[in-house]
């Protein structure tokens, strides 16, 4: 082996402990410019954020993109966990890196669409300071009810609530997350209320709904699917446009009793506003080229997330667009900031 070539091979060792390395022969230093407009990018390791803590859907999402992402691009790409907040805390962290292609992040439903209308002092705005790269893929929900529930369907449970108002309750990983979102557009288009217990974390809220200390649970698919498995808890519906492949059974809360219900969290890259659209248009063609691989789309299934991979210019209508939909469901509902 060449005196040349040993450094640059004890340099790829020793960054593989950081994040994920491409193969070899793509690993070695690409050339002098590190600039982001040319050819060389990239040039060193990217950082790739994650708003919240390890072994979630997020999480699971990120490392796949980041392990394919890293091997098509010839560099590392590592996870940062940074959690806190309903995602604030990292997202707040990614608005203000730099614009250089060398910061991305995994964006979601909570901190790109609804953040907004539950803290006033969010020190970020969703659209003015990210440009969208990717839609990964979306999120279903089936509402849950402990097995031993008088419930067995949704029009059963729409009928209590419109005879008994707030008599029954929902759990919850907190306000703006995907089951707080479920409960909220279920009880505007069946106008009814229900009572939202929120925890900490959705598999408390699982903990409860299966030893009876709550009624329902609106949960993702792949937080669920252990206790629907384990026949502790009883179906009713999914809250996706159409019935999923996984729960060929199960109609739609919109076939349910809930007309035209539909709600799907996301997971979508993105980086800082202003990062150069060469960039961007690459890291969209490669994620998208990544989200289109059966590999990966079996194991993003698995995750509970079904592939898009829609990129730049579409990711960024559909996240405008669930702005304006979300707001109007927390408005219509009474939530204000705080």
């Amino acid at each position: 082996m060449s005196p040349r070539i040993r450094p640059a091979l004890l340099a790829a060792l020793a960054l593989s402990t950081l994040g994920v390395l491409a193969g070899a022969a793509r690993a070695q230093a690409p050339a002098a410019s590190s600039s982001p407009t040319s050819p060389a990018w990239p040039a060193k390791p990217i950082k790739y954020v994650v708003p919240f803590s390890p072994g979630g859907v997020s999480d699971g999402v990120a490392r796949l993109v980041a392990q394919h992402l890293a091997e098509r691009l010839g560099q590392p790409v590592i996870i940062d966990n940074r959690p806190g907040v309903s995602g604030i805390v990292g997202t707040q962290a990614v608005a203000r890196a730099p614009a250089d292609g060398y910061t991305l992040m995994g964006g979601t439903i909570t901190t790109h669409a609804v953040n907004p209308f539950f803290n006033k002092n969010l020190g970020y705005d969703p659209v003015k300071d990210f440009a969208p790269v990717n839609l990964v893929g979306m999120v279903s929900n089936v509402l849950v009810v402990p097995e031993g529930s008088r419930f067995n369907s949704v029009a059963q449970l729409i009928a209590e609530l419109k005879a008994k108002p707030d008599s029954l309750t929902y759990g919850t990983a907190g306000p703006g997350t995907s089951q707080h979102l479920s409960g909220q557009l279920f009880e505007s288009i069946t106008q009814t209320r229900m009572r939202q217990i929120a925890y900490k974390g959705g598999s408390q809220a699982i903990v409860d709904l299966v030893g009876g200390q709550i009624d329902m649970v609106f949960e993702t698919v792949a937080a669920a699917r252990p206790m629907i498995d384990g026949r502790r808890v009883k179906v009713l519906g999914v809250t996706a446009a159409r019935r999923l492949a996984s729960l060929p059974g199960v109609p739609t809360l919109a076939e349910a009793g809930a007309p035209n219900f539909e709600m799907q969290s996301w997971q979508g890259v993105f980086a800082p506003a202003g990062t150069p659209k060469v960039v961007v248009d690459r890291l969209a063609r490669e994620v998208a080229a990544i989200v289109a691989m059966p590999d990966v789309q079996e194991k993003l299934r698995g995750l509970g997330v079904e592939p898009d991979g829609r990129t730049a210019e579409a990711f960024s209508a559909f996240q405008r667009a669930e702005i304006a939909k979300w707001g109007k469901v927390i408005k219509d509902a009474g939530i204000q900031a705080e």
